[in-house]
């Protein structure tokens, strides 16, 4: 098979990186545009994408781009495209998108349209005048954006912020893959030591602990791909091996995450527990106002609470103000704070070394950051 083409869809502002993580990977062709970023490879890429991708939200296989202002255009070009290569007879393609600043703009009549071009397809391919989708599901996703269409064939079933551990969560908690950005972006390290004071569920200090040990985020999940017909089982299975080859069990490092919420402490311990980073966390009751950095060095990364989330402006104000007390700069410290909030470098009493901007969600936020 030639090289495929590969996209993954992640949160606005960590294109970069998304980026550099697949080209950690050994991933080839890898460049990074607004909202996702493109890579080739084969089926073993497309396997090792989705088990060890940290902060993307999916991988596709880019299946074709075109332009069309028409929906005789759209038709024409979908059925042009080898979907039989990837769906075989009885496996089902249900069709989904959106679109934006396009001629073709109803989303529904572009699902219908779409659907029905690749049922032609597979219908000439495989000689039969109806396609029977009785077997496992290759989800097409479409994107129509300034008349330019992207039609794309979801590989990993649930989104990758799913890894699998957080069977539970407090109020608001941060994804995974938000959680697995700050990591990145505060260089988390083997021998480093990490704390969160306002941990809750613990989600920031596990993709801290996973990101240390090197466990892949994808290493105990499934994904839609694996019951496709022309990926042979062996892929999966030998980037698994080669996933768990990579792990580390003897680097120094230790996190401790802190809060106030009993339960939420409960249910970080099981979410720790569940992701295999245990030994190497601690979960403690402990109000923010006794934090202290008594440790020589040490990586701080929060997601505090906030106006939109679960304190009114005033209180998360007075929230920053003494984090800017007590998050003192001190030699051999970094830390990392994410937040919507325009005024917290006012409140917290001094300006980032740097700043970036990202999304939780579909809140735009920026991540403070501040070094030594």
């Amino acid at each position: 098979m030639e090289k495929l083409t590969f996209s993954a869809p992640c949160l606005f502002g960590t294109e970069g990186v998304v980026a550099n993580e697949l080209r950690f990977m050994d991933i080839e062709g890898v460049r990074a545009e607004t909202g996702r970023v493109l890579f080739e490879g084969d089926f073993s890429t497309l396997a090792r994408a989705n088990i060890r991708c940290r902060c993307a939200e999916r991988i596709q296989i880019l299946v074709g781009e075109f332009y069309a202002v028409t929906f005789e255009e759209l038709f024409e070009q979908t059925h042009s495209l080898p979907w039989e290569e990837f769906i075989f007879t009885e496996e089902a393609f249900p069709v989904k998108g959106s679109c934006l600043d396009s001629k073709l703009m109803s989303v529904s009549d572009c699902q219908k349209i779409i659907k029905k071009a690749v049922a032609k397809r597979l219908g000439e391919k495989y000689k039969t005048d109806w396609v029977q989708e009785s077997g496992a599901v290759h989800q097409i996703q479409f994107i129509v954006r300034k008349d330019k269409v992207s039609l794309m064939l979801d590989t990993s079933g649930a989104p990758l912020h799913k890894r699998g551990y957080r069977k539970e969560a407090n109020d608001a908690p941060i994804s995974e893959t938000l959680a697995a950005t700050m990591v990145e972006l505060s260089r988390v390290r083997p021998n480093h030591f990490v704390t969160d004071p306002m941990c809750g569920s613990g989600t920031i200090i596990i993709e801290a602990a996973m990101k240390a040990l090197n466990i892949s985020p994808g290493i105990n999940r499934s994904f839609s791909a694996e019951d496709w017909k022309c990926i042979p089982e062996a892929v999966f299975l030998k980037e698994r091996q080669l996933a768990r080859s990579i792990q580390r069990t003897d680097c120094d490092f230790y996190a401790v995450g802190s809060d106030i919420d009993t339960d939420a402490l409960a249910i970080a311990r099981r979410n720790a527990e569940a992701a295999g980073v245990s030994d190497y966390v601690e979960f403690v009751e402990r109000d923010l106002y006794d934090f202290s950095s008594q440790r020589e060095r040490g990586t701080l990364i929060t997601n505090p609470p906030y106006g939109e989330r679960m304190l009114s402006v005033k209180e998360a104000e007075e929230l920053y103000r003494a984090m800017g007390r007590l998050f003192e700069r001190k030699k051999g410290w970094s830390y990392a704070v994410i937040t919507p909030d325009d005024d917290f470098e006012k409140c917290f009493g001094r300006r980032a070394d740097k700043r970036r901007k990202l999304y939780n969600g579909m809140l735009q936020c920026q991540l403070y950051m501040y070094y030594t």
